[in-house]
C-alpha cells in the first residue's frame, strides 16, 4: 500500500517570516521535496491546518493561517484546534484502514509528536521524516527537542527516516 503523506501545520506562521522555526531554511526545503515525491508516486496527500484563536499568528483567515503548499485537486485539508489531527476532526475518515503514514510538519513536540502517537495506536505505522520536522527554541534548543522526538517516538515504534530516504511506492 503506498503510505499516505501528512503535512501537519506547514503554514506560512511556522516557515516564513515574522517567526519562522529555527531551521526553516532547511524543512522548507524537505518537505516540498517530499511532498513532490508523493505527488509523483500518485500518494494520498493529506494538509492538516492549525486554527489558532485570538491573537495565535495562524488565527483562520489570517496570513499566519495559509499553508505554504496548496492543495491539488484529490488533497485534503483537515482544520484541527488540538495537538492530535485525529481529534475532533475527519483525517481517520480520509485514510485507509492501517494506511502507512509519512509525517512532516511542525511542531516536533506538540502536533508531530501527538498525531505521530495517535496514528500509531490507531493501527496505522508511521514514518517520522528527520529532517521535515521542526520547532522553536524553548527551554533547550530547537534541534535538540526534534531529536528528543525522534527518539522518544522510535522508541514508541516509529521509523524515522530522512526526507532522501522516504519511498512512496506501494508495498
Amino acid at each position: 500500500m503506498t503510505p499516505v503523506l501528512l503535512l501537519i501545520d506547514v503554514q506560512n506562521n511556522m516557515l516564513r517570516p515574522p517567526e519562522p522555526v529555527p531551521a526553516a531554511d532547511t524543512v522548507g526545503p524537505a518537505i516540498a521535496a517530499v511532498l513532490a515525491r508523493a505527488r509523483s508516486a500518485g500518494a494520498l496527500v493529506v494538509h492538516v491546518r492549525n486554527n489558532g484563536t485570538d491573537g495565535d499568528p495562524d488565527v483562520p483567515g489570517s496570513p499566519g493561517w495559509a499553508l505554504i503548499h496548496d492543495a491539488q485537486e484529490g488533497e485534503h485539508i483537515v482544520d484541527k484546534e488540538t495537538p492530535d489531527s485525529f481529534d475532533g476532526t475527519t483525517l481517520a475518515s480520509l485514510l485507509p484502514p492501517s494506511a502507512p503514514l509519512v509525517v512532516a510538519g511542525m511542531q516536533s513536540e506538540f502536533c508531530v509528536r501527538a498525531t505521530s502517537l495517535a496514528a500509531l495506536r490507531r493501527g496505522h505505522p508511521v514514518t517520522l521524516v528527520s529532517d521535515a520536522h521542526a520547532t522553536y527554541d524553548g527551554s533547550e534548543p530547537a534541534a535538540a527537542t526534534s531529536k528528543a522526538v525522534e527518539a522518544e517516538l522510535s522508541a514508541e515504534g516509529v521509523t524515522v527516516l530522512t526526507s532522501e530516504m522516504v519511498e512512496f511506492a506501494g508495498h
